[in-house]
């Protein structure tokens, strides 16, 4: 466990200090996701000089390894043993399922800065969860949306076998009014993909729409553009194969492709600029998405903590406060539905090399305006 920081006890008197426990993936596999959210969230604590809201904060940053096991047992100890006040940090959908509905079922209460999968969107929503990201969906409902629009017919759809990668092409499929080519589900965690990229070969699509986060992604696009197929088959996807960290390591073989996000780091707002701003100067390179929705995490806490007066253990007042959202968004537009997730803009990027000669994303459109998810009208909250 690393507690790292608690200060500004002097602004509150001797009220103690919020406990904030954080569960993310901070080694192994994905682990550059993990570490954008904990720095997104940091640096949030570092403008108010280790506060949120002006109210004292220990933050406890806990590495699940992105084990479900592992997660479980971590959110028990800070639950149980340390009583934290509320939870945040968990990347993958299948450790948030593991971890989110027992907690939340406790009275801990629970922000997701990334993971969004539908049961916890839907019936099994819940007045201790909410999802400062998105419903993993909406990403994927956007560019079925810009596909549409673009004229593809026949599209070839490639996605990981767990929660979020059934809800990436669900998502899709929703809002892509063409015929798909194909649809193929890998092993989470796989790095060969010619088995897939020969079978697409043979069916010839319009496009290729693929959900692939982290290492998964860098390889895929590696092993498109070296199979030739990146000259012949456009490629889409959402923000998560083509994010900041992700950049770095694909080179050339992402230039050009086009993908969707809720956030990008030229939105045009005060709050966005300030972010960019001080997160490059804090970690010396640029923010991704995962570090936004970080950012964006602590500064929701921050507000409620705010509008309480500090006072966490009043739950209902608290999560009144959270539903409110009186924070200024990196991504502009952002409200809460009735289950607790966001309604906001998803908008339409395009990876690019910019005057420093970094690959990054420039926005080029709006996908969808104001958008809920799907699974908002089964939710009683």
């Amino acid at each position: 466990m690393v507690p790292l920081l608690l200060f500004g006890a002097a602004l509150a008197g001797a009220a103690e200090p919020v406990k904030i426990g954080m569960i993310t993936t901070l080694s192994g596999g994905g682990s550059s996701l993990g570490i954008d959210i904990r720095d997104g969230f940091q640096l949030a604590m570092n403008q108010e000089q280790g506060t949120l809201g002006g109210y004292p904060v220990e933050l406890l940053v806990e590495d699940d390894a992105r084990n479900p096991g592992t997660a479980k047992q971590i959110a028990t100890r800070l639950t149980k043993k340390e009583q934290v006040d509320l939870l945040t940090g968990i990347v993958w959908s299948n450790l948030a399922m593991a971890v989110v509905p027992s907690v939340t079922r406790s009275g801990t209460l629970y922000i997701s800065p990334n993971a969004g999968p539908s049961a916890l969107a839907g019936e099994g929503c819940s007045a201790n969860y909410f999802n400062v990201a998105w419903q993993n969906d909406n990403l994927h409902e956007a560019m079925g949306q810009y596909l549409t629009d673009k004229g593809f017919k026949n599209v070839y759809l490639l996605s990981p076998n767990y929660p979020a990668g059934k809800d990436a092409l669900t998502g899709f499929k929703r809002f892509f009014k063409g015929t798909i080519a194909g649809e193929v589900y890998t092993k989470l965690g796989q790095s060969d993909y010619a088995t897939e990229l020969a079978a697409l070969r043979a069916v010839n699509p319009d496009a290729v729409f693929f959900f692939l986060p982290g290492g998964m992604g860098i390889s895929f696009l590696k092993q498109y553009q070296q199979a030739g197929l990146n000259n012949s088959v456009p490629l889409f996807g959402p923000a998560f194969s083509f994010d900041q960290g992700i950049l770095k390591a694909t080179g050339d073989s992402a230039l050009g492709v086009v993908n969707s996000s809720q956030w990008s780091q030229d939105l045009d707002n005060a709050a966005n600029k300030q972010f960019v701003s001080d997160f490059h100067k804090t970690y010396n390179r640029l923010p991704s998405l995962y570090a936004s929705q970080g950012y964006d995490a602590a500064r929701l806490i921050a507000s409620a903590l705010k509008a309480t007066g500090g006072n966490i253990k009043d739950k209902e007042a608290f999560r009144a406060a959270l539903k409110r959202a009186e924070f200024e968004s990196v991504r502009g537009s952002f409200r809460f539905g009735n289950n607790q997730h966001p309604i906001q803009d998803i908008y339409i990027r395009e990876v690019y090399r910019n005057d420093a000669g970094e690959l990054t994303n420039r926005m080029i459109g709006v996908g969808l305006r104001e958008h809920q998810d799907a699974y908002a009208k089964l939710c009683t909250l």
